[in-house]
Order: structure tokens, then sequence, then C-alpha cells
């Protein structure tokens, strides 16, 4: 799936991503404390990145401009401590009217469209991450649960 993988991120849907991803899952055999989490994770973070790549408006954790979403942007932003900085950054954005913390130019971010932050919102609520104050620190347990996901997904593509 690995050249396959470039194609599927950089073109699908949110939807054919995660459904490509369960797909390899299931002729890999993973444990059942996978597969229950790595849809829901995939979903919540593609329902960031996705938007921003329709928009051309991709940037890496760095906040530096990334053209196309592939599977090593996705992973940088699989680390908790990247995806919690993510929240808050679309959150800003989404109450400011205009993509932040970036070093897009100034008119690519005033094009920026709100979104929905719910999905991501629910999985890092579930993992015990404070969406209420950014500086607040999450459970290691949380931290290492969420690296076995990342890792799995790792493996897949």
């Amino acid at each position: 799936m690995k050249q396959e993988s470039y194609e599927l991120f950089k073109n699908s849907s949110i939807e054919n991503i995660v459904k490509k991803i369960d797909e390899e899952l299931i002729t890999r055999n993973e444990s059942p404390i996978w597969t229950t989490r790595i849809s829901p994770f995939t979903h919540a973070i593609l329902s960031i990145l996705v938007p921003l790549r329709d928009a051309n408006m991709l940037f890496n954790p760095e906040g530096k401009f990334v053209d196309e979403l592939t599977p090593e942007l996705f992973f940088l932003w699989s680390d908790f401590v990247s995806l919690k900085t993510l929240a808050f950054t679309i959150q800003k954005s989404n109450v400011a009217g205009e993509l932040l913390r970036t070093s897009l130019d100034v008119s690519t971010c005033q094009r920026y469209k709100e979104i929905d932050l719910k999905e991501l919102g629910d999985y890092l609520g579930a993992n015990n991450v404070n969406l209420e104050n950014e500086s607040l620190d999450f459970p290691i347990a949380s931290y290492n649960l969420h690296q076995g996901v990342s890792n799995v997904i790792k493996s897949l593509l």
C-alpha cells in the first residue's frame, strides 16, 4: 500500500482514506484494540487535514506551508503534542476568521474558512486532553496508547 497511500492522501476523500486503512487492518489481522482506535483517530485528524488540503492551506507542525497531504505529513501531525497544537490552532483560527500560527502568506491565511473541530475534539477529549487550556498536559498513559495507534497506522502505510 506504500505508493498507493501517496495518491490516496493526495486526492481522496476522508471516507476513502479511512476505508482503505480499515481494509488494510483486516488483511493484517491486527489486534482488536487497534482496530477500534485507528478508524476514529484517522477520521479525526483527516477532518482537519483534508479541508486544509482542499483549501491549499496545509502546513506542518512548524507552521510552514506544505503543498501536498502525504503520509509523512499525516504522521507529523499524528504525534499527540502536535495533534493537540493543531486542534488549538484551528480553534483560534476559527475564532479569528483567518489561519493563525503559520508562516503562510497573509492573503492565503485570510481565505481561511472555518473547519469543524467536533471529531478531533471528541478524539482528544476521549484521550483526556484538556480542550480549554492549551498549556495543561495530558496523562502519559493517553500519550502511550496514542503512540501505539500511530505506530500501527505507520506500519499499514
